[in-house]
């Protein structure tokens, strides 16, 4: 993960261009863990959903008490993906990726060729 913002600062101050052939893994691996965070944080937002579908399903008569408390226990147990304790929402993984650029553009601006 931390091989772009060194290619960047690479490619900033002039590297030869090797660096960046040496570092196309490093990128695609990157490119990869931010889609799965991305899909990780879709599938926690459709888990939100669950509850309403299975509400709406009749499942005969006098099974709407045990229905209700189906409902309470799915709404109760937080379906989704969790990292540190804390649910990987699409809103969490924007704004990873905002500090991520942060940082990488704070590297760039410190490691860039000085004037």
């Amino acid at each position: 993960a931390m091989m772009v913002p060194l290619l960047l600062a690479d490619g900033i101050m002039g590297g030869a261009g090797a660096a960046i052939w040496m570092s196309l893994p490093g990128v695609l691996v990157t490119c990869g863990i931010t889609y799965m965070l991305f899909l990780a944080g879709t599938i926690s937002a459709q888990c939100n959903g669950v509850p309403a579908l299975v509400n709406a399903i009749s499942f005969g008569e006098g099974t709407e008490v045990a229905r209700s408390h189906t409902v309470d226990y799915i709404s109760n147990s937080g379906a989704g993906f969790y990292v540190f304790g804390m649910r990987l929402t699409l809103v969490t993984v924007v704004k990873f990726m905002y500090v991520w650029c942060v940082v990488v553009v704070g590297l760039m601006a410190r490691l860039g060729p000085e004037q």
